[in-house]
């Protein structure tokens, strides 16, 4: 019984807001337009009605799949006419004077065949629409949906209960780790609650259920009971008192008790013992707030147990300082391969070395998850131990998810997680797999795209961009991605896909026709009766590339190439006509490839051409006039074309070269009012004054990445450039009093007053970085904490650290990151006193000659990581110290010692002081040495001989 994947509404939503758009514009009003749209929006808003009502179903009929297939391409072939009547027809229809009426002939002299063509369009999607209406009532689809019955379905997670303790691996640690805290006498006339949160099939329940049985004894009564996606409360609380109460006179009328009543009884019942209870299997915070009212705080040193996929909801759980939330983590290589051969052989010890390359691969698509590691060994017990059948395995894993018995509870459970999302998450997820496995996918690149395919709609006042940021940490906490490189500010900069998640959205995309994915010997055709909409190149040779020159790819929404060398082999742009998104990040020799035919991406909204070769800009870009985001980053484009101006739909222009490269800012810029980041090479005094004067007129934007180049010059070329630092300096002013939040600046920097003067800077400014070869003389008058009550991240070059300046950062109120770069310390040291920084959590000190660095007691009280550089002989002569004790909550500590005139015994002498002191810190952080040579390369320092408690990582 699984739900219909709703990636057929993500078709039709977007096209619904269309075409309302569309009445509302001036195609709207053209002659006979008007009726049309209404008519084909008044049948498409009906048959959206019967599509969220199909999808809802378990287990649908062959006959309502089969509509709903006919229905999403139906909404995707309307909105590719649509949009070409938009391209074609959309300067026409209104009021005009004598110039503009020859004109507007002209036009459509120009494109009466286009005109023709798309009527006939029209014309055909008109009786498409009457067809697959006529067939909704011939097939009886409403009597056939109301048919349908709910079967009983087996719990995937019964066999955890009842999992033999012999055949359990890796989960002794944990067991005995949580029963212990469970049972500590700390705070012991406190009830106190375990919430156990991960993803699904990592062995949440099996770990709370080993755990309840160490413990129970400790307890008057105990209980286990699980809730489900659709919990029953009466249900649930009436099976606890059944577990926990064998007074039958007590329970004598239960059958007849409402929820108020059952709750109210076990209250009763538990007031005066010391329960334990396991509430298994939680999916939301309305269900946990539902339940927990049943369970009494008596002061018995009662304990509970909640198992979640959802990170909100263990929170939720745990609301009192002496409750705990426990991460599921996945089984290391050494316990999976335990696992793995036990299933298979019957002992751990069996292990045949022909198979050891094919168990790899296989353990690795299994990523540590104990549901999968048992799942597919079940397949491969009843298969022969022959490496080409255990191949066959490998390859067919994602399809057998949907064929294989043994694999029906692996699929069951990944399937309870993805079917509790709502459309628009379904729909967001099932596009991750145009990335391969293990693939990093960065945050910022995933939502643009999202927004570019019409994903995204504005919610309560919320815009785009922060909607669709949502619905990627939403995915997160529901533990349906995993999150890669959380940052400073708390927020995740990527995320990845576990393999198996990876292999269960694959197959769905290929059911629903959602994405086409071509990746060597996994490459599965879509149905041919078909268009391919979105297409993911993973692989591809000359085999593929002649299968796919045959293909129609007019009606391709998106192309995403992540193989290098895949170019030479794709078919040309012209051939794309309907692109949304193109990205071909780290692609190879791209430069004649996209040279010709871009001018004919007219829908295009989405371009990547980052980290490539590519060395001018197409001139076909600067008439996408719908393009939102454009990533040039990373390529060797010196110069921008002057009609780039052109695109004022253009949101993020994201430039920079490899290598130190200066480009002017666009004269005409200013008419770019949609631009919400400007990041790249821009170079202020390249650039003439008109241009920065119109920087000044980007209302919206939010990031601004500069860089300023300015050598010592002569008097009459230093007072030309002063203009240039005056109007950059007038423009910053007026972007601070809007929307500006992160500046960057980078270069050479010889003019103080460009950054000294700038005052008062944005009150909501949260990021200011100096990535520059010059060193300000002093801290700037407008870093003050009064002024600067947002700022976050800070990165900044000082000839001299002050005691005043570190006064004055140590006060700033949102400070989490300080970079902090100079080539002196005022007295030879750098003290952080108490009470200093209250807030931060990232430090980085570089640069400083001599002396050492000093942390006193209630100094930086959330410093998670430190990353210091300093000469190693101020380790020498005993007595080194750097107080790094006093930070309580410190998790990565990075020292880079400077080389310069020392030997190795004294290398090896600072490496045993840094490594002692780390060992009596409580949190024993990573660690991390570097040595940093004369010739300013940088090497890890050897110290894997060191026998420390600390993890050193080389």
């Amino acid at each position: 019984m699984e739900p219909v994947v709703t990636a057929s509404q993500g078709a039709l939503g977007p096209l619904l807001v269309k075409l309302t758009a569309l009445l509302a514009n001036e195609c709207g009003r053209l002659k006979g337009v008007r009726r049309e749209i209404r008519s084909l929006q008044s049948e498409l808003t009906s048959m959206h009605g019967a599509l969220k009502k199909y999808t809802k179903l378990e287990d649908p009929d062959d006959q309502v799949k089969e509509w709903i297939s006919l229905v999403r391409e139906l909404a995707y072939d309307t909105e590719d006419c649509f949009d070409k009547f938009i391209h074609h027809l959309g300067k026409g229809g209104h009021d005009a004077g004598f110039k503009e009426f020859f004109r507007e002939m002209a036009h459509r002299l120009k494109t009466l065949g286009a005109r023709r063509g798309i009527a006939n369009q029209i014309d055909d999607l008109k009786f498409r629409i009457k067809e697959v209406k006529e067939l909704k009532t011939s097939y009886k689809l409403d009597d056939i949906a109301c048919s349908i019955s709910v079967h009983a379905t087996v719990d995937p997670r019964l066999a955890a209960l009842f999992a033999e303790e012999a055949h359990l691996v890796g989960i002794d640690g944990p067991r005995d780790d949580l029963a212990k805290w469970m049972v500590q006498e700390e705070n012991k006339h406190h009830r106190k609650i375990l919430s156990i949160v991960g993803f699904g099939g990592l062995g949440k329940t099996t770990l709370a259920n080993e755990v309840y049985h160490k413990i129970q004894g400790h307890f008057n009564c105990h209980a286990f009971v699980s809730v489900s996606q659709k919990p029953d409360t009466k249900k649930i609380i009436k099976d606890v008192i059944s577990q926990v109460s064998n007074n039958e006179e007590f329970t004598k009328d239960i059958d007849i008790w409402d929820e108020k009543k059952s709750i109210a009884k076990l209250r009763e019942l538990l007031q005066d013992k010391r329960y334990l209870v396991i509430i298994d299997d939680i999916w939301s915070i309305m269900a946990w707030n539902a339940i927990k009212c049943a369970f009494p705080e008596n002061n018995k040193s009662s304990r509970i147990i909640a198992t979640t996929r959802i990170f909100e909801v263990a929170s939720s759980c745990c609301p009192g300082p002496d409750d705990q939330i426990y991460e599921m983590k996945p089984l290391s290589n050494d316990h999976s391969k335990i696992l793995f051969f036990k299933r298979i052989f019957g002992t751990e010890d069996c292990y045949i070395d022909m198979l050891k390359e094919v168990s790899n691969a296989i353990l690795k698509k299994c990523g540590g998850l104990p549901l999968a590691i048992i799942s597919i060994s079940g397949l491969l017990g009843n298969k022969p131990c022959v490496k080409e059948e255990w191949e066959k395995v490998k390859w067919s894993i994602g399809t057998d998810l949907n064929k294989k018995q043994s694999l029906e509870g692996m699929k069951n459970i990944l399937l309870l997680s993805y079917n509790d999302l709502p459309p628009n998450l379904k729909t967001c997820l099932l596009y991750l797999c145009n990335f391969p496995e293990d693939y990093v996918i960065d945050r910022e690149r995933l939502v643009r795209r999202w927004i570019a395919e019409g994903f995204i709609s504005e919610e309560r006042g919320q815009s785009r961009q922060e909607v669709a940021e949502n619905y990627f940490y939403e995915l997160i906490n529901k533990s349906m991605v995993q999150p890669v490189d959380i940052g400073y500010d708390g927020k995740v900069r990527a995320c990845r896909l576990h393999d198996m998640m990876l292999e269960l959205i694959i197959s769905k995309s290929i059911e629903e026709n959602f994405i086409t994915i071509i990746s060597g010997r996994q490459t599965v055709w879509e149905n041919s009766q078909c268009f391919i909409r979105r297409l993911s190149i993973q692989h591809i040779d000359q085999e593929l590339a002649y299968e796919l020159a045959k293909k129609d790819l007019s009606h391709v929404r998106s192309l995403t190439v992540t193989s290098p060398s895949c170019i030479k082999h794709l078919p040309g742009l012209v051939e794309f006509e309907s692109l949304r998104v193109l990205d071909l990040q780290d692609c190879l020799e791209i430069d004649e490839y996209v040279m010709n035919g871009m001018e004919k991406l007219f829908q295009l909204k989405y371009l990547s051409l980052r980290n490539t070769d590519l060395s001018r800009v197409p001139s076909g870009i600067t008439v996408l006039h719908d393009l939102e985001t454009l990533d040039l980053r990373d390529t060797k484009i010196k110069e921008l074309p002057a009609g780039i101006v052109q695109l004022t739909k253009l949101q993020h222009l994201l430039i920079g070269n490899k290598g130190l490269i200066e480009m002017e800012i666009p004269v005409g810029i200013g008419n770019m009012t949609k631009l919400r980041e400007i990041a790249g090479c821009f170079t202020i005094t390249k650039s003439s004054v008109s241009a920065l004067e119109e920087l000044g007129k980007l209302i919206n934007l939010e990031v601004l990445q500069v860089q300023v180049i300015m050598y010592i010059l002569k008097d009459d070329e230093s007072q030309r450039y002063k203009s240039h630092a005056e109007m950059f300096l007038s423009s910053l002013r007026k972007l601070g009093s809007r929307k500006l939040h992160t500046i960057c600046i980078s270069g050479s920097l010889y003019l103080f007053d460009l950054i000294d003067s700038w005052c008062p800077p944005p009150s909501g400014l949260q990021k200011f970085e100096m990535t520059m070869d010059y060193y300000l003389s002093r801290l700037p008058s407008w870093i003050a904490p009064a002024l600067l009550t947002s700022l976050a991240y800070l990165d900044i070059k000082l000839s001299e650290v002050t005691g005043e300046d570190l006064r004055v950062l140590g006060e700033l109120p949102a400070l989490l990151s300080l970079g902090l770069r100079t080539k002196k310390v005022q007295k030879d040291k750098l003290i952080l006193q108490r009470g200093a920084f209250r807030c931060l959590k990232e430090l980085f000190v570089f640069g400083v000659d001599a002396g050492t660095s000093l942390f006193e007691e209630g100094a930086l009280p959330m410093l998670e990581k430190l990353d210091l550089s300093f000469f190693v002989s101020v380790t020498k002569g005993g007595g080194f110290f750097l107080g790094i004790e006093h930070l309580q909550c410190l998790k990565f500590f990075n020292v880079r010692f400077k080389y310069k005139w020392a030997t190795c015994p004294e290398c090896k002498a600072a490496a045993v002081a840094i490594r002692n002191e780390a060992n009596l810190h409580p949190n024993h952080p990573r660690v991390i040495l570097y040595m940093e040579t004369s010739e300013n390369a940088v090497m890890a320092l050897d110290v894997l001989s060191l026998d420390t408690r600390s993890r050193w990582w080389c």
